[in-house]
């Protein structure tokens, strides 16, 4: 037998096909004996409803797309967990769509697809592509990326301010060396914790040292090779401190030091960011700005779907962040 129709469900129960559609559609126009001997029908042929049609009448998908180039890595995994579980609390479903491909990127956001957005800010999604979002009435929320106009918004971590703190209070243990691990220089987040490492650095009047800023990529094994590469190229310019743009590039610092012989915190101190789960189990336990990653995936979700609602135009949201102190950081010693 092919797959079980709707027709087939009418014929077996008796009924006409509306009554078969208003049953499972639960409109409140039936006698309960009547709906329950449908679906009774429904469940005993297998019927799996086609959606095309109801969701052609209605225009809604009751699903969000989360666009993004990775979902790889201790961030994504709290992110997307905490948006699915959101999206399952309000009533949606969550599509992830990685890739990026540009063309399935827009041709997916623009083609109706989903009821709204949510859009990593590495996509690259550029003003010409917003323009024919915010003409089609897209509701977006993007994250790590300023937008906002009637239908887009955007949840962001303050990440300037955090790295400033950092920075800082880096400097109040007595550290003038400190060097920064970069993570992708096209990324806002990235660009945001580089310049507050720089104004504070700025602001105490210390040094700004090309060689102390290294390209990490947000990646251990490159912040490994770049902390290694630092301590190989001039070993008479060793930081007394390292800012690493997250918790994995901090990771990666901390395994190249001792692999040269050097201890965190007593030779170097090593500050991270995000406070990923290994964090505090690491050896020695990472000093870290935790960012409330699992907040912004209920706040993007909350935002967007208020937004599909017509409750709410875009904003942009800031999230603070706070600093944890751990075993990797001291008071400089002079040695």
């Amino acid at each position: 037998m092919g797959k079980v129709t709707i027709k087939d469900v009418a014929r077996e129960a008796g009924v006409s096909i509306s009554t078969v559609s208003n049953a499972l559609n639960d409109v409140d126009v039936l006698n309960p004996e009547t709906k329950m001997h449908v679906l009774k029908v429904a469940e005993r042929l297998n019927y799996v409803p086609n959606l095309n049609g109801k969701l052609l009448k209605s225009g809604k998908t009751k699903m969000l797309g989360f666009f993004t180039t990775s979902v790889s890595g201790p961030y994504f995994y709290t992110l997307v967990e905490s948006m699915a579980r959101e999206c399952d609390r309000l009533g949606y479903g969550l599509n992830v769509f990685v890739t990026k491909d540009k063309q399935v990127i827009m041709s997916n956001i623009l083609g109706g697809r989903v009821d709204g957005v949510i859009i990593y800010e590495e996509l690259k999604i550029d003003e010409k592509d917003i323009a024919a979002m915010e003409k089609d009435k897209v509701k977006a929320v993007f994250l790590d990326r300023e937008v906002q106009n009637e239908t887009m918004g955007s949840i962001i971590f303050d990440s300037y301010v955090a790295a400033y703190e950092a920075t800082k209070y880096l400097i109040s243990l007595g550290h003038k060396n400190i060097a920064y691990i970069s993570g992708v220089d096209s990324m806002y987040d990235s660009v945001q914790r580089k310049e507050g490492y720089l104004a504070a650095l700025s602001e105490y009047q210390l040094p700004i040292d090309p060689d102390y800023i290294l390209q990490g990529y947000f990646e251990e094994e490159a912040s490994y090779n770049a902390v290694k590469s630092l301590l190989y190229q001039h070993p008479g310019k060793v930081p007394s401190a390292i800012l690493a743009g997250n918790d994995l590039s901090a990771i990666g610092s901390i395994r190249a030091l001792k692999s040269q012989g050097y201890e965190v915190p007593q030779d170097i101190s090593v500050v991270g960011f995000d406070d990923i789960d290994i964090a505090q189990y690491f050896t020695p336990p990472l000093t870290t700005v935790r960012n409330q990653i699992a907040r912004q995936g209920i706040l993007v979700v909350n935002h967007l779907v208020r937004m599909i609602q017509k409750k709410e135009q875009g904003k942009v949201q800031k999230l603070a962040s706070e600093l944890v102190v751990r075993g990797s950081s001291q008071i400089k010693l002079d040695r």
